[in-house]
Parts: structure tokens; sequence; C-alpha cells
């Protein structure tokens, strides 16, 4: 009941459209179910040459043609007026359908713009653990299921009662004991439908649920194709495919033979509820219980109405499936969205940074801490380094920052405002993060690098050079014109990086975040990015994660981190001086390499 609400809520402002829709098939239906009356009046009355008798409706009509001795010998107009019938209801058929058709597109765009819009603005929590091919499944193949629903068999549903409602009434007043024959089996019908639907309805979860589990790993193969070809992996993905397509057949294929069941035995009903009436019809009119025209109308109506009534089981699976996807859309919109408080500041940020006994834990992991009273205060156009093990808490450090994840525990001040009273959008644009893994989009790579500033090609230029990438893209055919394919994959890892660095610098962030992001370059490169960023602002604070010493001894502070925790500060020369986590990574590393790099730098300063 709450997925069918739901699903009426997405109607939204196209109610009308459906409203009408309804009407045009009730009018349609109408007509339709009149011109078995019209022959019964020819046959019973016309034909043999009675005055017209009946509702004064069906007297007014045939008077107005007439009369019973000027149509006998002008039957054409009983045909004709067959013909305006049917054509009129083909102009309420028209609207029924344009209506429908209009009504549940619209639907499916709004619906689409905000799932889009809804997914946007999720929590980055929730991006990071989200399933990509289950999204996409939701966006699209749950969308158009509801489209279907909405254009097809919503209106059915009205077409169908109408058609029943209609007959009924007419066939009531016709006679008591052929409508009781006609509608024999609509009972058992209706039920085996139901029957039907809660079976389908559970079929087509699992059905639907293994279509995205599919598409899943469709999606990650193309977008790890490299790595299946670089590994060899091309039969363990194809193996990996098969087991997922062949789990999605047997799923599917349990709809299809469930729906073939149902039709079967619907049809095997039908069949023998059609027998009854046309038995009946001939023996009652033999016995002279109803005329020859009442059982024309019995027969023609029983034709017409057991399709819809037989359409019950395929208009409640459908409705099945739309529940059920609308289950799935709505498990996506019930997420809760990143929202700006109104309380919330937009201050003029500098660069000086405190964090205050902050400790953090996952949302999806309460009861492993991330980050354990972690301490330490930055002055503005610092530069600080963190170093640690992997998972001992660097990102989650850096990430915090931005605000991609809240501090629930402690506090972080940015020049002396707590961080959770800076709206989270005005945040993000004062502290440029470059991420480990880069994401480029299949555009220029002019629109890559400008893409959150629309920057001048000048900009474009200044931060391409200092990213130390200007040189590369000159190289190439069609210069910063050069469409990169998805996700940069014509592109080196280095290449890649340099871009997104170029695309983060270009903004001028008073702080700036390097979350491991230098690994890609090579150690020359390393240091002439930051040299090149150490030249063009001197006051800009900058946070850089590296496992490599070269590329942070020089760092007005040097965080060491362990386990959550900060086990070591300080300046490259008094934490080599001392034995600890810093020492041993210096000493496991090449020394004489590093030397060689520090003369390098040095000799390039002057």
């Amino acid at each position: 009941m709450k997925n069918l609400k739901l699903l009426w809520n997405y109607m939204n402002e196209n109610k009308i459209k459906y409203l009408l829709s309804i009407i045009s098939t009730a009018l349609a239906v109408a007509l339709a179910l009149t011109v078995p009356l019209i022959l019964q009046v020819v046959i019973d009355y016309i034909l043999v040459g009675k005055e017209v008798q009946g509702n004064i409706f069906v007297e007014k009509l045939f008077g107005f043609l007439g009369g019973t001795t000027y149509l006998i010998d002008n039957l054409w107009l009983t045909g004709l007026l067959v013909i305006v019938i049917t054509a009129v209801q083909g102009i309420f058929l028209y609207y029924k359908g344009k209506l429908s058709a209009e009504a549940s597109e619209d639907v499916a765009k709004n619906l689409r713009e905000r799932l889009y819009n809804h997914i946007q603005h999720l929590t980055y929590a929730y991006h990071k653990n989200a399933d990509t091919g289950d999204l996409i499944q939701r966006s699209t193949s749950d969308i158009e299921t509801i489209r279907r629903f909405l254009s097809v068999q919503m209106v059915e549903v009205g077409r169908a009662v109408f058609m029943v409602g209609i007959s009924l009434y007419v066939m009531i007043n016709l006679n008591v004991k052929m409508t009781l024959i006609a509608m024999a089996t609509t009972p058992v019908l209706f039920v085996f439908s139901y029957m039907y639907f809660k079976v389908v309805q559970k079929s087509f979860k699992i059905s639907d649920e293994s279509e995205a589990e599919l598409s899943t790993v469709i999606q990650e193969n193309l977008n790890g194709v490299r790595v299946v070809k670089a590994f060899g992996r091309e039969k363990f993905e194809i193996e990996k495919f098969r087991e997922k397509n062949n789990q999605y057949k047997v799923k599917t294929y349990k709809v299809i033979m469930n729906l073939a069941y149902y039709w079967s035995i619907s049809d095997l009903l039908t069949i023998v509820q059609i027998a009854l009436v046309v038995v009946a019809s001939i023996y009652y009119a033999n016995q002279g219980l109803i005329t020859l025209g009442t059982a024309v109308v019995f027969i023609n109506y029983i034709f017409r109405i057991i399709w819809p009534i037989k359409q019950l089981g395929r208009i409640l699976a459908d409705l099945g499936k739309a529940l059920v996807s609308t289950e799935r859309i709505q498990e996506i919109l019930d997420e809760e969205r990143e929202v700006e408080k109104p309380v919330e500041i937009k201050p003029e940020i500098h660069g000086e940074i405190e964090f205050k006994n902050v400790s953090f834990e996952y949302p999806d992991d309460k009861n492993h801490k991330v980050l354990e009273n972690v301490s330490f205060k930055v002055k503005k156009g610092e530069t600080i380094a963190i170093v640690g093990k992997t998972g001992s808490g660097k990102s989650s450090l850096v990430h915090l920052l931005p605000r991609l994840y809240d501090v629930e525990k402690g506090e972080i001040l940015i020049d002396g405002h707590n961080i959770n009273t800076i709206q989270k959008k005005w945040l993000r644009k004062n502290v440029g993060i470059v991420l480990q893994e880069p994401f480029l989009y299949s555009t220029t790579i002019q629109e890559n690098i400008s893409f959150q500033n629309e920057s001048n090609i000048k900009d474009v230029h200044d931060a391409a050079r200092i990213a130390s990438v200007h040189h590369v893209v000159e190289e190439f055919d069609q210069g910063y014109d050069t469409v990169i394919g998805e996700k940069g994959v014509t592109l080196s890892g280095g290449q890649k990086q340099r871009i997104a660095i170029a695309r983060t610098i270009i903004n001028n962030y008073p702080i700036l975040i390097f979350d491991d992001s230098l690994s890609a370059v090579d150690t020359e490169t390393d240091i002439a990015i930051r040299k090149a960023l150490g030249e063009r602002k001197k006051d800009v604070t900058t946070f850089i994660i590296s496992h490599r010493i070269s590329s942070i001894y020089d760092a007005d502070k040097i965080i060491v981190m362990e386990k959550g925790k900060i086990k070591e500060m300080g300046k490259h020369e008094d934490l080599i001086q001392k034995e600890g986590i810093y020492k041993r990574i210096y000493d496991i590393q090449n020394v004489k390499e590093f030397e060689v790099e520090v003369e390098r730098r040095e000799s390039d300063g002057n």
C-alpha cells in the first residue's frame, strides 16, 4: 500500500492528464458496447418489422433515423451509424493513448531528474560504498518499468473496470440468468490473478536484483578492462560474467514460467467461459427465453469483457513490477542528502587550521576508531606533510577538512571557526583536494582543467604549467582541444594525475590538499610541481600525504600517523635524529638517492 501511494505521488501534476485519459477510455468503452445493442435492435425489431422498444434513448435514436418502416428499406443508415460510432470511439482511443503517453513520459522524465539530482546531493560516505551498476539499474530500467505501467497498464485498469461495469449493467437488464452464466468463471479469474500477482512480485524483485548484479559486473569490467588485459584475466572475467548471466537467466526464466502458467490456465478458463455463453445463448434463444438479438449481445459482450478480465493478471503483474521498482527508487530517495543548515556561515578563509582532540569513526563502522584524539595547529601558508602506514588514518584526516565527513568528537577550527558551522559548499570552494585516484571526464583537456572554474585559456595554461603538464599537452596533435577517453583512459597515470592537479590549483584555493596524489609522478616532476606552487602563492596552506621522503622533507611540519593517532610530529631534521617510525621509513628508502634529489632541488633553487 505504501509503494502504491508513492507511485501515485510520482504522478504529481500529471494526474489531470491521467484522469482525462481514463474519461476518454470510459467514453470509448461506452461507444464500443453500444454497437452490439444497435445490432440487437436491428435483429429483434427492424428486420422483423416491429416498432423499436426499450429505453427512451434507443427509441428516440431510431426514431431520428426514420423509424422501423423507413429503416427496413434503408438499412444502410444503421451501418452508417455503426461507422460513425466506431469513428468517434477511435477519436477517444487516440486521446486516451496520447494523454497517457504524454503523462507517463513526463513522470519518467521528472523522476529521472529528481533521482539524478538526489544522487548528486548524497553524502560522500554513501557514494564511497554505493554499487554503481545498481544505481544505474535503478536510474534506468526501474524508471522505465514505472513508465511502461503508467503508460499502458494503468489506463487498462480503467478500461477493464468500465468494460466490466457497463457490460454487467446492460446484461443484467437484458437477462439475469444469462448474466450469471456469463460471469461464472470471473471470480475464479480474479482470485487466480491475485495469486499470480503475489508470486510474480517476489520473482520480479529477485530477477531485478540479479539484473543489477549483472550490470555491475559489466560496468566494473569495462572500467577495469586495461587491468584485465594486463593480467591476462579475460577468461576469468568471461566466466564471472557467464555465472551472473546464467543466474539472471534462471531467475528471469522463473518469471516467464509464472507468466506462462497464468496465461495457459487463464486461456483455459476463458475458452470455458466463452463456450458456456455461446451454448447457453443458443439454447435460450432456441427455447424462446431470449431473443436472437439478445443472444448476439451476450456473445459479443463476452468476447469484449473476457479479455480485460484475463488481462487483470498481466496488469497486476506489471503493477507488481512497478511497485518493486518504486521501492528500489524510493530507497535512494530516502537516503539522507547533504543539507546546508540555515545557520551555517561563509567566512573569509585564509588557511589557519587547528585540530582539537578529534576522534572519528566511519558511519558504517562505529566500533572502529579511524582517528583518536588528534590535535595539532597549522599556521597560514604552512606546508604540512602526513606520513604513515596504509590504514593509519592519513586520508581520513584530510577528508575531514572539506567536510566529506563530519566531525562528531572534538573540533576542527579554520581561522577560528568550527568547520561544522561553515557551509559545506563554501568550504569546498576554499579547500581544494587532489585525490589519489583522479577522475577525468571524456571531454577536452581544457574542459577538464576548467571543470569548476570557467577560466580563460591563459589561466588553463598557467595551471597546466604549475602541474608540469603544459609541455606534454602541447605535444598532442590537438593540444588542449584533445578529447581524452573515458576516465582519461588515453593518458598515462602521471598525465591524468597532473591534469587533475591543474584542475584543482586553477581555483586558487587558500587550503590545498594532495592526498597521495603526487605518487603517480616521478620525483623530478614532484619537485617541479611543488616548486611552482611555492612560487605562485606563498600563503597557501598545503597538506601533502606521501610515502616518499624526498617529497616532504622540507615541509614546515611532518605528522607521523599510526593506528589513527599522531605518533611523531616535527621537522625532518628533528625526526631523523630520534628512533621512530619516520626514521625507519627514512632508513628504508634509498638515502643516497634522497641526497641526490635534495642537491638537485637546491641547485635548481639557486
